[in-house]
């Protein structure tokens, strides 16, 4: 088992004007992001917009990542709805030669651990040569991991269950698994959570504030003094008053303008959220 740490964007998709996927334009984000401090980036996640994106675009996309210079450098999120569909995707991600996956356990339907570990167990009896980061979203999917599942399935799986991605931050302060990656999903738990052990992040706002979460995380690795992670939780703190989806795409299309491209229900900003984010930000001297 391999332990993933570091620095990780949950990285956006590019679309075009007929709000299909741009798959290269999709991956040159991603490996920009890398190239500017990201150690990784989760594709397919929810900042990705997974749930509105075709399995066939998805499928698309893998083929031509399979052949980027930082293969190794992603997190593929499979975690669809249906059962069989996330083990198929796995499948085809697999055959490229990709290991390492983001899963958030299906929307929609009320269950609970039991139902939960059970979802994981058949995707892990099907798979077992892979790797599995447990997305913690409740938010989103309707349910929240217990320390007691994790637990649980680290103990049956601890070959395949390597980490968790905590966004409902109930379990990166209390979860302590020896050789296990603790990943909190916001940059104002950065700091905080290196300090308790945690391997890193993967948040959705590091798609433009990779160098300062870097900045923070050679620092605390180097035993230097902070000098960024105030003005990077003040720009979290910015994006956390708006959907972050809408509030990326609508900063990222001030530079380009496909970056306005987004799918349905989601939207960019209205006129005058655009001009209170970018104003704030700008009050902050943070620019991308």
């Amino acid at each position: 088992m391999s332990k993933i740490n570091g620095i990780y964007a949950a990285g956006l998709s590019v679309l075009d004007e007929n709000l299909a996927l741009d798959v290269k334009k999709t991956i040159k984000h991603a490996e920009n992001l890398i190239d500017n401090g990201c150690h990784g980036v989760a594709i397919f996640g929810s900042t990705g917009q997974a749930q509105l994106l075709s399995v066939s675009e998805k499928i698309s996309l893998l083929n031509e990542l399979s052949k980027s210079k930082y293969k190794d450098a992603y997190l593929i999120g499979t975690g669809l709805n249906s059962l069989n569909e996330t083990i198929n995707l796995i499948s085809i991600s697999k055959s490229l030669g990709f290991k390492n996956f983001l899963i958030m356990p299906p929307a929609y339907y009320k269950y609970s651990d039991d139902e939960a570990f059970n979802f994981y167990s058949r995707i892990i009896n099907t798979h077992q040569d892979i790797q599995i980061v447990l997305y913690n979203f409740e938010k989103l999917c309707g349910y929240k991991f217990s320390v007691e599942c994790v637990q649980k399935l680290v103990g049956k799986f601890p070959k395949q269950i390597v980490g968790v991605k905590d966004s409902s931050y109930n379990l990166f302060e209390t979860l302590k698994i020896d050789n296990f990656s603790m990943l909190p999903g916001s940059e104002s738990k950065l700091l905080k959570g290196l300090k308790l052990g945690c391997s890193g992040i993967i948040t959705a706002t590091c798609n433009v504030t990779s160098k300062l979460a870097r900045k923070v995380f050679d620092d605390f690795n180097n035993n230097k003094e902070q000098t960024e992670n105030e003005k990077l939780c003040m720009v979290r703190a910015v994006f956390d008053q708006f959907n972050l989806v809408s509030a990326l795409h609508t900063l990222m299309g001030t530079k380009e303008s496909e970056y306005n491209n987004i799918l349905p229900p989601i939207s960019i900003l209205d006129k005058e959220k655009k001009e209170k984010l970018i104003l704030e930000l700008n009050s902050l001297n943070f620019k991308i």
